[in-house]
C-alpha cells in the first residue's frame, strides 16, 4: 500500500491526529511521511523563523518515534511556512496516496482561515482527508 503523507504542525500531539493514524494503519497503510510547515506561531507581527523551525522540529522528531513504536515506517520533513507549496515539496518523488491535513478547529485554525483544505484539493490530485482537533493541544515551551 502507499505511503500517507500527514501534514501537521501544533496538532502533532493530539487525539484526533492520533486516531486518524490508528485508521490507516488498521487498514494496511504501514508507511507515512510527515511535512511539518514553518508557520508563524499565533500572536504577534513579528516572529523568529529560526525558532519557529526548531520548535516544528522538536515535534516532528516526537511524532515520529510515536510512529515508529506502533511498528511503520516513518520519515518527515520541515517544510515551507505554506502549508500547500510544503505538500507540493513533499510528494515529489514519492509515491502518496492520501494526504491527511490535521488543523486546529473552525475559529482558532489559521490553516482553515487561509482555505488550505480546498487549495489542496485544487492543487494537488490525491484525496485529503481534514482532521480536526477539537481538544486543547499543548504548547511547545
Amino acid at each position: 500500500m502507499s505511503m500517507a503523507l500527514i501534514v501537521a504542525n501544533r496538532t502533532l500531539p493530539s487525539q484526533a491526529l492520533a486516531d486518524a493514524v490508528s485508521e490507516r494503519i488498521k487498514a494496511g497503510v504501514d508507511t507515512f511521511h510527515v511535512v511539518v510547515p514553518a508557520t508563524p506561531p499565533d500572536g504577534g507581527l513579528t516572529w523568529d523563523e529560526e525558532q519557529s523551525r526548531s520548535e516544528a522540529a522538536a515535534r516532528l522528531e516526537s511524532f515520529l518515534e510515536r510512529l515508529r513504536t506502533l511498528g511503520v515506517d516513518a520519515s518527515g520533513e520541515i517544510g515551507d511556512r505554506d502549508p500547500v507549496a510544503a505538500v507540493r515539496d513533499a510528494i515529489r518523488g514519492r509515491d502518496v496516496g492520501e494526504i491527511v491535513l490535521s488543523t486546529l478547529p473552525p475559529g482558532r485554525s489559521r490553516w482553515l482561515g487561509q482555505d488550505v483544505p480546498s487549495r489542496l484539493r485544487g492543487d494537488v490530485p490525491l484525496p485529503v482527508d481534514v482532521v480536526y482537533e477539537s481538544r486543547p493541544v499543548p504548547t511547545s515551551t
